[in-house]
């Protein structure tokens, strides 16, 4: 048999997270990523990403996931990597109002830069970081629902990067959102998964098996 008709395909989807510094961005993707976590926190600088493989409801898919930076004065080095992205993942601090008011901006902010093609119903997700610290909890999960359901894509999960909980749930989750989006295009793609084709999209493509990280992890934030 011929192995080029037997190797497996991968659907790639990048996944964008943005929020203000300090949430746990980095220590998001690193955990769910390299399964690593360290209290040392350095602000990333610029743009930086890795990828993750999964199977999700039998589709194979490969994650690319970048992490921007959260400083106001570095947004000009990200937003250009905003376009093209299937999915974008807004963090927040579960311990910083502030944190949490400031998801609304970056939503916004993503929606004029990336200029999706139907952004009242782009999937997002909302990330309520360092469930860890319940004791000094300062928004409550019900504020976070509520904020949510003003959109119609979106989905809320409370997480931690420091003991590892719920993070696959919340990317297996960000996958449906995005398959779920593609299969609402079936007339464009009607062999959707067996013989999808994305490479018409900015963003997504079909490729080889491949199970090396784009890069290392580096700082925490």
């Amino acid at each position: 048999m011929n192995s080029a008709t037997t190797q497996r395909k991968k659907l790639t989807l990048k996944v964008i997270l943005l929020g203000e510094s300090g949430v746990g961005k980095t220590s998001i993707i690193n955990r769910f990523v390299n399964k690593k976590f360290s209290n040392c926190y350095k602000a990333t600088i610029g743009v930086d990403f890795m990828k993750k493989q999964m199977t999700v409801d039998g589709v194979d898919v490969t994650l690319h996931i970048w992490d921007t930076a959260g400083f106001e004065k570095y947004q000009s080095l990200g937003s250009a990597y905003y376009r093209g992205a299937d999915c974008c993942v807004l963090v927040y601090d579960l311990t910083s109002a502030p944190s949490f008011r400031a998801i609304e901006g970056w939503r916004d902010e993503f929606l004029v830069v990336s200029n999706p093609s139907d952004p009242d119903d782009f999937p997002f997700m909302i990330l309520g970081n360092k469930f860890d610290l319940m004791d000094k909890r300062a928004v409550s999960s019900a504020k976070a629902e509520n904020w949510c359901r003003q959109g119609v894509n979106m989905k809320h999960f409370e997480v931690s990067a420091k003991e590892d909980w719920r993070l696959d749930e919340a990317f297996k989750e960000v996958v449906r959102m995005c398959l779920s989006m593609m299969r609402k295009g079936e007339e464009e793609y009607p062999d959707f998964p067996e013989r999808i084709n994305l490479h018409n999209r900015s963003s997504g493509q079909v490729e080889e098996d491949d199970a090396t990280p784009l890069c290392n992890p580096c700082s925490y934030s």
